[in-house]
Formats: C-alpha cells, structure tokens, sequence
C-alpha cells in the first residue's frame, strides 16, 4: 500500500492529536523523563490541534498522510515564527512510530516544500530538539542547515533545547 497525501480537514484533527502524543512519547523517549511525556493525554492534544486549527487555519496548512485509510502522520506549516516575510516555517511534522523508514516523513516534507514555494516564499525553517539525533539527521539529509539559534521550550516540566535549521526553497 501506497501512502496518500491530502489536506486535513476538521475531522482529523483529534486522530491528528492522538497521533502527535504517540510520536512525540516515541520520539523524545530516549532522552526527556517519563514525567514530561505524561502529558497531555492523545484526547488533550487532539482538542489543542482542534483549538489552533480554529485559530490558524486560514495562514497554516496541515496535510496528513494516509495508509490503507489510516492517518499515519502529518505536517503543519505557516509564516515565520519570526516574522520573515519571504520565510516559512515548518511546525510539526510527525508520523506514528511504526510508519518510521516507510517514505511518508519524506514525502511529507516534499509536499510542505512545495507548498511553501507556491506560497511565495524562498526560504523555510522548522525548530527541532537539539537531543533529537534522529529528527536532525533526517533534516540534515534533506539539506536543512542549523542556523545558530537556539531557544528553550517546556515539555511538561522540563526546559528543552531547541535548535533552528534553515534551507532555501
């Protein structure tokens, strides 16, 4: 089975939730603590997708993919975080843990490229956990380059560093 590619709409967004819950316990695992990974629920984190889709829909694009009729990731994409008029940023992109090595975060990150030149701009970041070894170097093999930024975000309790990656559209 192929994977499909479509924009989300409504009824995604809480299989959206559910799906970004698992993949960020997957994912961040190996070096943030259980306890910042508890929270929030697959529900919680369906009704935050829900809520910001509410609000950003009309400036952001959220594609999901799909296996045999089952959502196994997404991307959201919209404006720089930072105000870069010609820059977009990438804000999740995200695939159930078993669709892993399967070509879906490649051709989720073909699409939002795509996507993001049809909007006009030349270039895109994306924020990605500076310990995430295996997120970066699936950038880093799509030519994504770290800028030098770095910031601090909470998950659940504890202060996570990210870094800032950049490449031309």
């Amino acid at each position: 089975m192929t994977v499909t590619l479509r924009p989300a709409t409504g009824d995604d967004l809480m299989g959206v939730g559910a799906l970004h819950q698992r993949s960020r316990v997957a994912a961040y695992s190996s070096f943030l603590p259980p306890e910042a990974l508890v929270e929030p629920t697959e529900e919680a984190m369906g009704w935050y997708w829900t809520e910001r889709w509410r609000w950003e829909r009309d400036v952001h694009r959220m594609t999901v993919a799909e296996r045999a009729g089952a959502l196994v990731g997404f991307s959201y994409l919209g404006p720089d975080d930072e105000g870069g008029p010609a820059t977009g940023l990438l804000n999740a992109l995200h695939l159930d843990p078993r669709e892993q090595g399967r070509g879906t975060g490649r051709a989720l990150m073909v699409d939002a490229l795509d996507a993001m030149r049809a909007q006009g701009w030349r270039r895109a970041v994306l924020w990605v956990l500076r310990d995430n070894a295996h997120a970066r170097a699936f950038y880093e093999r799509g030519g994504w380059t770290l800028t030098g930024a770095q910031r601090d975000e909470y998950i659940g309790p504890v202060p996570t560093p990210q870094l800032r990656y950049t490449r031309p559209l």
